[in-house]
């Protein structure tokens, strides 16, 4: 293998302007893309399960959140630390070391039988995906050149992560109700075995041309701040924003993130540079990002609250009409390339933040009747078909025109929005809906009340992804139309 070949990731015969795909190159992706699929869904997978498992291992009804959380902390608030150390060290090994540690960790789980094990469990499970998720998107970046192939593999990219997403909760209902919940920990070991053989078989190493040594300020400074910043959203998701717990754990985030901000300015060997947090198209890319994630995530939660309080449907048939709109993302996002390669990426990003806001501006006419399931299909349908075309979108802008020896920096950057953005999104919107809901018990019926703060919900939705279409255009899509946007 060439130093070239080392570096990049990718195949020697690759030539910067290929059109087609290598057989090689089809074989690393489907290898990738499976794993993305797995680690998708891994998110979502237990949702429905949580009162069984409860029931099983004798979680008290306030502690089940826990489940989630202990899986979305180190999620989240280690993914851009192992992001760098995957360009540093190796992606394809810490990718490796990664879904190797989720089978164990699934093992451990699927075995568990206390809630102590569980948790640890659910812990492992979420460094493991903070590992593999930002090392398997630089896996892809680098072996894919810049440009309509790269457009390709992170469009289907895409629609896998989304299908993930909306797969996981129905699949995790199917194997609960025909075998054990435990079985929603277990399916992850034979998959991961399959992606181990395929990984080494397809997917050459890829790191730094020169290795450096790890910004360890930088690196407590950042994961210690993301970690604040992720308890201190989840801690107001179940206790509420008038918390005082909240907004401590929020300061601390804020003193942790500008400290590791001012490290990293003064830093021989930066863990994230300066100046790639602020090139325009990563900045304002994953902001892009983020704004469709977190008002995916939150439409959902606010369509979910409405099929089952407002018209009575239950969790399975709430979870099948949710489901079904997502078939939408992956059309989306298998198209999705053609209209980057004709209008740019930037310009994809903002179009599809205003189109994601429209369809989820339908859901201000649910009512109580059934005509209601209707709306939530159609409006999801919309919505979820440009969600995809954005998550394609800040997926190029924000690791475009960037080395691949800072590729898994890149990656680690669009992974950390997307845990971000995904545990944010919920809460905030359910903060909207709970304060709407109470302030109409007082006149009103209770599901009266939750109707119109379904609709609060959604109008706060659908106000912030315009917002947010604005902004990116503004500052990365016009610029980019004039050569600016990378600044």
């Amino acid at each position: 293998m060439s130093d070239v070949e080392e570096r990049a990731g990718a195949p020697a015969a690759s030539a910067v302007d290929q059109d087609v795909m290598t057989g090689r190159q089809k074989l690393a992706l489907a290898v990738l893309l499976g794993a993305q699929f797995m680690l998708a869904a891994d998110f979502s997978i237990l949702t429905v399960s949580l009162p069984v498992i409860g029931d099983s291992l004798g979680f008290s009804l306030d502690s089940l959140q826990w489940i989630t959380t202990a899986f979305a902390l180190p999620a989240a608030g280690f993914t851009l630390l192992f992001g760098r150390i995957a360009d540093l060290w190796g992606r394809r090994r810490l990718f490796l070391i990664g879904i190797v540690l989720l089978a164990v960790a699934s093992l451990v789980g699927g075995m568990a039988n206390s809630p102590e094990v569980l948790l640890a469990a659910r812990v492992a499970q979420g460094v493991a995906t903070a590992i593999s998720v930002p090392s398997a998107l630089s896996l892809m970046t680098t072996t894919f050149p810049e440009g309509p192939l790269r457009q390709k593999a992170l469009g289907l990219n895409g629609a896998l992560v989304g299908a993930g997403f909306s797969a996981g909760a129905l699949l995790g209902g199917v194997l609960t109700e025909s075998l054990s919940w435990r079985w929603s920990f277990l399916i992850n070991v034979p998959v991961v075995v399959l992606l181990v053989i395929g990984t080494l078989m397809v997917i050459p190493e890829g790191r730094a041309a020169v290795r450096t040594r790890l910004d360890v300020p930088g690196a407590i400074t950042v994961t210690g701040g993301l970690l604040a910043l992720v308890f201190g959203i989840t801690t107001a998701g179940h206790e509420g924003w008038g918390a005082s717990s909240v907004y401590l754990w929020l300061a601390v985030a804020a003193v942790l993130l500008v400290a590791f901000w001012f490290i990293e300015l003064n830093s021989a060997n930066p863990l994230a540079p300066v100046r790639v947090l602020k090139r325009g198209s990563v900045l304002w890319g994953n902001f892009g990002g983020f704004a469709t994630i977190a008002m995916a995530t939150a439409t959902s939660f606010a369509a979910t609250l409405y099929m089952q309080k407002v018209l009575g449907f239950s969790a399975f048939t709430t979870g099948v009409a949710i489901g079904l709109p997502g078939i939408a993302i992956i059309v989306a996002g298998t198209i999705a390339p053609r209209l980057l390669a004709r209008l740019g990426a930037p310009a994809v990003l903002s179009l599809a933040l205003v189109v994601q806001s429209l369809g989820f501006a339908v859901l201000l006419g649910l009512s109580d009747s059934d005509m209601g399931a209707v709306l939530v299909f159609v409006g999801l349908a919309v919505g979820f078909f440009a969600h995809a075309y954005a998550i394609v979108a800040y997926m190029v802008s924000a690791t475009s025109g960037l080395p691949d020896e800072e590729q898994g920096l890149a990656t680690g950057l669009t992974t950390m929005s997307m845990q971000i953005a995904i545990t944010l999104g919920i809460p905030v919107i359910s903060a909207v809906i709970s304060a709407r809901t109470a302030a109409l018990e007082k006149t009103g019926s209770e599901t009266d009340a939750v109707l119109g703060g379904v609709r609060a919900g959604v109008l706060v939705d659908a106000l912030f992804l315009l917002a947010a279409a604005a902004i990116v255009w503004v500052f990365l899509a016009r610029k980019a139309r004039t050569g600016k946007g990378a600044l």
